[in-house]
């Protein structure tokens, strides 16, 4: 009769240690299903932020080429329009009255590094700097 409690006992825990086995192997490949999907995730948000950093170094080098063509352009519209029109008035040029407002843009040379605002952490919004705030141009 002893062996007949032992062989229950037996198979009970048999079946509780399979019941168990099955809960924690669950959990298991949940978790390491997780850890795989966070680690694709964090992946792609790197490949996200660089991206938009590309983009906005891209964007920089751009609207610094067209304020330095706009410059060269509206330079060039004054200096012809008093070349080719001598006795014009002065209130009747229209460059005449922009053209001592106007600043030159000054040629930083060819930046090949990163803007500071995307580099080392946190910068800008996110950093507790006071706000600087600029006054209008008057027109």
């Amino acid at each position: 009769m002893a062996w007949i409690y032992a062989l229950l006992i037996f198979a009970a825990g048999a079946i509780v240690g399979a019941f168990a086995a099955r809960l924690g192997n669950k959990s298991l490949k949940q978790q390491k299903e997780l850890k795989k999907d966070l680690d694709k995730s964090k992946y792609e948000l790197e490949q996200y932020r660089q991206e938009l950093v590309d983009h906005f170094a891209c964007s920089s080098e751009l609207l610094d080429n067209i304020a330095k063509d706009y410059s060269k352009l509206y330079e060039h519209m004054a200096k012809t329009s008093s070349e080719l029109m001598p006795n014009l008035p002065d209130q009747d040029n229209p460059f005449a009255r922009r053209i001592s407002t106007l600043e030159a843009v000054a040629d930083t040379g060819d930046i090949q590094d990163q803007p500071r605002d995307y580099a080392n952490g946190a910068t800008g919004l996110l950093k507790d700097e006071p706000e600087k705030i600029e006054e209008p141009k008057a027109s």
